[in-house]
């Protein structure tokens, strides 16, 4: 299954758009698949509809294989998450979106982005480096569960403009 799904994927081009209310269920199983607490599709929806929340898609054909959304406030924004479907990873995808929304956030004025990330997530922390995003900030056992109580959360942030 996942064979053929990569087929398809690499027949037809990336396209990356604003997401909207409709993509809700397919952010909310993306990011359920991505992360160890995924939201639902209602919390997915609310966000979407919040006019402070930036979003974005990259669809394959049809199928939704990645989102970000950011929130922002005054110069200021937070990226609350971003994901890409495994079998869609390895393109360039995530720094596709992240870029896009970037652009859109310097457009509403935002001037400093914010974000979280797993110290453990050594291809994200390798893709906000790229982005040119820097350590301010370290919290321990913010991701902590069971399996892996000192999860420790590193706090980036990137100017923009």
């Amino acid at each position: 299954m996942i064979g053929l799904i990569s087929r398809v994927f690499s027949r037809r081009a990336p396209v990356l758009s604003d997401a909207g209310a409709r993509d809700a269920k397919a952010i909310a199983a993306l990011h359920a698949a991505s992360f160890r607490r995924g939201w639902s599709d209602g919390e997915v929806e609310q966000l979407l509809f919040d006019s402070n929340v930036v979003a974005d898609r990259v669809t394959i054909g049809r199928a939704l294989v990645g989102f970000i959304l950011t929130r922002w406030a005054a110069d200021e924004a937070e990226i609350l998450s971003i994901a890409v479907d495994a079998a869609a990873r390895g393109r360039g995808l995530g720094g596709k979106l992240l870029q896009r929304n970037l652009q859109r956030l310097v457009a509403l004025g935002v001037r400093a982005v914010f974000l979280e990330v797993g110290a453990d997530n050594a291809a994200a922390l390798a893709l906000y480096q790229r982005m040119g995003f820097e350590q301010v900030g370290k919290r321990e056992r913010y991701y902590g569960t069971d399996a892996a109580p000192d999860s420790t959360a590193l706090v980036l942030r990137r100017e923009l403009g």
